[in-house]
């Protein structure tokens, strides 16, 4: 696992991220819009976070001091690099799960030219498997993939998120019909703080507040 970057923090205490990493992702960004703007398939597509999301993501993840993070629904690893750079900062690391093998082997790759390999677990399979053996705790996890399966997987992360800590699902508004299920499973809970941040197409935050 690499170390905390304190070159990185202004003295006003600002992270400021690498030019490097900063050209990855808008390579992404571009690349990503034109795949989809492309594709018919949607197996093909990358569907990759509004950057405003993604940017959103990443200062919750460095303002709640996240250092065990958990991603589902990997694609070409756009939001996962947003994660990684906070993970790295924050002295954390990130395990990204994704059904598709192909797009983590890009995912893969395009850490790899970000320089972020180090600060990331990337693993292929049923997300519902994979947490089934998966150690926690983790202080963040960020749901990107399946929407019509967050309600069971809502049960699962249970035991393995710390208290205080976030749980995150983009497409609120943009597919209100596939989330709805999990928003009714948030909300009849009282151990969540939950709102909904209108950035991109909808983000889902909920804090866990056990008693």
């Amino acid at each position: 696992m690499g170390k905390f970057n304190r070159e990185n923090v202004t003295d006003e205490g600002a992270y400021v991220m690498d030019e490097q990493i900063k050209q990855v992702l808008a390579d992404l960004e571009a690349s990503g819009r034109e795949n989809d703007a492309r594709e018919t398939d949607r197996a093909m597509k990358m569907l990759n976070l509004h950057p405003d999301t993604a940017k959103k993501l990443s200062d919750l993840a460095l303002s709640n001091h996240s250092t065990r993070i958990l991603e589902i629904g990997t694609s070409n690893g756009y939001s996962l690099i947003w994660l990684a750079w906070s993970a790295r900062e924050n002295g954390g690391h990130v395990t990204s799960i994704d059904k598709d093998r192909a797009k983590q082997e890009l995912a893969a790759a395009n850490l790899e030219r970000a320089g972020l390999t180090d600060w990331v677990t990337l693993r292929a399979g049923d997300a519902s498997e994979i947490l089934s053996v998966l150690d926690g705790p983790f202080d963040l996890v960020f749901l990107d993939a399946d929407r019509i399966a967050y309600p069971a997987l809502l049960t699962q992360f249970l035991s393995k998120l710390t208290p205080g800590g976030l749980l995150l699902a983009d497409n609120v508004h943009s597919h209100p019909e596939e989330i709805a299920g999990y928003l009714s499973a948030l909300a009849a809970r009282d151990d969540f703080e939950h709102s909904v941040d209108p950035v991109g197409e909808g983000l889902s935050i909920a804090y866990y507040r056990p008693e």
